[in-house]
């Protein structure tokens, strides 16, 4: 997915400081659904999310393994909103936590400590929105 055609007001948004939701499927209930911070990566189409090992987002991610889990990444600012859906996957390499954490840093601010901190990396496949 070549996510610069969207435009620059698409990637705008997405430097913008927002605060996203991510949501996740649980087993025969309803979705979990969170808020968290997340980049976009729009030459890879590549989101990421800085979080703790132990998070049930995480886990509910991990326990699909090397094909990850659907996901939508969801930020709004009035009438402003977009949604990236795809697949992620739980980072636990140094370099990819590292790199997460650099990219969280320049959107939002430098992420507290947190040596259990892992990378939901996610492949968009999909966008909708109002940008």
């Amino acid at each position: 997915m070549d996510l610069a055609e969207l435009g620059e007001e698409f990637a705008a948004f997405w430097r913008e400081r927002h605060l996203c939701t991510l949501a996740t499927a649980r087993d025969g209930g309803p979705p979990h659904v969170v808020p968290v911070g997340a980049t976009l990566d729009l030459d890879t189409a590549t989101a990421r999310v800085i979080t703790s090992g132990s998070s049930r987002k995480a886990r509910l991610i991990g326990a699909n393994g090397p094909d990850g889990e659907a996901v939508s990444l969801c930020q709004v600012d009035g009438r402003r909103w977009s949604t990236l859906e795809g697949r992620a996957v739980v980072r636990t390499e140094p370099e990819q936590v590292a790199d997460a954490e650099r990219r969280y840093t320049a959107r939002y601010k430098p992420p507290r400590p947190n040596p259990s901190r892992v990378v939901l990396e996610i492949r968009v496949t999909r966008v909708m929105g109002n940008v």
